[in-house]
């Protein structure tokens, strides 16, 4: 089969790794066309990668014919116009979380890509393609642990990047701390229960920078969540880890426990040194997550060629959004909030 042409909207961070991966590391795929509003990032896509189409605008860049799919890593408040677009142009889309900002844009963005079953959508819940997540998902499938009572789950980003946080706050809507980041821990529970969770009660605290108080932005936020069953999940999430990037997740179950990554080590290497005994830890998502950012782009391309859909679906993006929402809502009304 001929390689699937592919087109990418948004060259920040995650879009260069997604863009890098595409034109380097996924068979079957090439990258031939990129979109951004920053003229840098555009050179980049072609004097680094060698992308010969380059766009300024989303909607020239998937009138081109030459492409098959896209590959959505714009701002979030982008992603429902851009995915409704490129599924009505006849496109396979891959999109990166969340799906939208709200329930009523995802729900409409389902009905059309419901209307379009010849076509892979794919979200970006990359941590289900993780080999340690895989495997945790296995033995918990596989009854190694006994029934699920607690789920707990740690999201917090290096405090290297929450000053260019702060100041993007202040521009730009992420969507808050839950739908930006606890987005892909709400995914997890749902994935390793099998239960959708109906009530939360959440809360938050602005202590290293409290001006973002002033933009409803929280810097470290914690959630207790009930599932259907009662299993019960808590989530930590944050922007202020001062050892780097810290995911950890942990499954305690009536036969026994799982943690993954409960040290977010970045190697097998221990240094001795005048610190003492030192574990270097990850610093960033790039770094702890490159496979699996590479094996879900892989699947998305499988996907297209084998003429099936993905297992994570639109359905997988609005469930955890509406859970995101009611956390920050919770936050906001110092309240429980119930989920329909």
């Amino acid at each position: 089969m001929e390689n699937i042409r592919i087109g990418i909207v948004g060259l920040g961070r995650l879009g260069k790794v997604h863009a890098f991966n595409i034109s380097q590391n996924i068979p079957g795929a090439c990258l031939v066309a990129a979109c951004s509003l920053d003229k840098r990032e555009l050179e980049y896509a072609r004097n680094q990668l060698h992308v010969e189409e380059t766009y300024s605008q989303y909607e020239e860049m998937i009138e081109n014919s030459n492409l098959d799919a896209v590959c959505i890593v714009s701002p979030s408040g982008f992603h429902a116009e851009q995915i409704q677009l490129a599924m009505k142009k006849g496109l396979h889309v891959f999109s990166e979380k969340p799906m939208g900002l709200n329930i009523k844009e995802i729900e409409n963005t389902i009905k059309i890509i419901d209307q379009c079953p010849n076509q892979v959508f794919q979200l970006g819940f990359m941590r289900r393609y993780d080999d340690s997540y895989k495997y945790a998902k296995k033995l918990v499938d596989n009854g190694e642990i006994g029934e699920l009572t607690v789920i707990r789950c740690y999201g917090i980003d290096p405090s290297s990047g929450l000053e260019s946080f702060v100041k993007f706050a202040k521009a730009s809507n992420s969507g808050g701390l839950f739908s930006d980041m606890s987005i892909h821990d709400i995914d997890l529970v749902r994935w390793f229960s099998g239960k959708e969770v109906n009530r939360v009660w959440a809360m938050g605290k602005n202590a290293a920078y409290p001006e973002l108080d002033q933009v409803n932005e929280l810097e470290t936020g914690v959630a207790l969540m009930q599932l259907e069953d009662k299993t019960m999940a808590i989530l930590v999430a944050g922007r202020n880890a001062i050892h780097g990037y810290h995911v950890e997740t942990e499954l305690i179950g009536t036969k026994g426990m799982l943690r993954i990554a409960q040290v977010p080590e970045k190697n097998l290497v221990t240094i001795f040194n005048e610190h003492g005994m030192v574990r270097p830890t990850s610093q960033n998502f790039p770094e702890r997550f490159r496979e699996a950012f590479i094996c879900e782009l892989k699947e998305f391309v499988e996907c297209i060629q084998k003429n099936r859909q993905s297992e994570v679906t639109a359905y997988d993006g609005l469930q955890a959004t509406k859970v995101a929402i009611a956390c920050q809502r919770s936050v906001d009304t110092n309240q429980i909030i119930d989920i329909k």
